[in-house]
């Protein structure tokens, strides 16, 4: 994380594609993966060996405090647990790093409520690596066609791609019109069905005010009692692409124990 895109010049190579990116998107919830210069000041251990680097200049006024402040590039991965819901509001992150961190700067609730976009500039092709706030439609209209990078779990171009991710404690059930016996359900748009174990992403069907909600409201269902979280089908368009792409994770199966013949 950077407070300005100029800082960016000093670490990796930034082309025409990039600098069109950020006039258009900058600052925000979009990262680019570049290519890491030879002299870059990050260390390895900060992009996991790979020769590239994912950059990112938070519009928030408290992270771009932090930053000026700091005077340098900040490493900084999600506050939570590696794999579980993503926090969206300072008590999430109480919830999941009490006792393990000395300070959490609170900034409010996050307004968009999903992790930024990740667009990978570092070859020939752009390539949308995680898809987010920022949509692929307003990315094509700057870039062009774009591809989607396929997941590669053994080494992740970014964060986000591992095939379960974003995941509460109870199993996930994908395009649920009926919950079964002890399952909450998570619904979209408008539906009356209401109750304590009911959570509406927008009950107007506001694909913006779905994103905010989703992760709050996955940790709201995720309670005592019940069995697993059901969800209603949301549209694949716009921000419903990264929406669904965050609910596919959740809903994917634990992966086998290392430890497991």
């Amino acid at each position: 994380h950077l407070a300005d895109w100029r800082d960016a010049e000093d670490l990796a190579r930034l082309d025409d594609r990039a600098h069109q990116l950020i006039a258009t998107f900058g600052p925000g919830p979009l990262t680019l993966v570049l290519p890491r210069l030879a002299d870059t000041p990050v260390s390895l251990l900060a992009s996991a060996g790979l020769d590239t680097l994912a950059v990112r200049v938070p519009s928030h006024p408290v992270a771009h405090a932090l930053l000026r402040a700091v005077g340098r590039p900040i490493a900084a991965p999600s506050a939570n647990p590696s794999g579980t819901v993503s926090p969206t509001d300072v008590r999430h992150v109480l919830a999941g790093l009490g006792g393990r961190v000395p300070l959490v700067v609170a900034g409010g609730r996050c307004a968009i409520g999903l992790e930024s976009t990740i667009v990978d500039l570092s070859g020939p092709a752009p390539a949308l690596l995680r898809p987010g706030a920022v949509t692929r439609e307003a990315l094509e209209a700057v870039l062009g066609p774009m591809g989607l990078a396929p997941d590669d779990p053994d080494r992740p171009r970014s964060p986000g791609r591992l095939a379960r991710h974003y995941a509460p404690g109870v199993p996930v059930r994908l395009n649920v019109k009926v919950p079964g016996p002890g399952e909450a359900l998570l619904t979209f748009g408008p539906d009356l069905r209401t109750g304590e174990r009911v959570c509406n992403l927008s009950e107007t069907g506001d694909l913006t005010e779905a994103a905010a909600n989703l992760f709050a409201m996955l940790r709201a269902l995720d309670r005592p009692g019940v069995t697993a979280i059901a969800v209603s089908p949301v549209p694949e368009t716009g921000l419903g692409v990264a929406i669904n792409d965050r609910l596919r994770r959740a809903a994917a199966a634990e992966p086998p124990s290392a430890a497991a013949p």
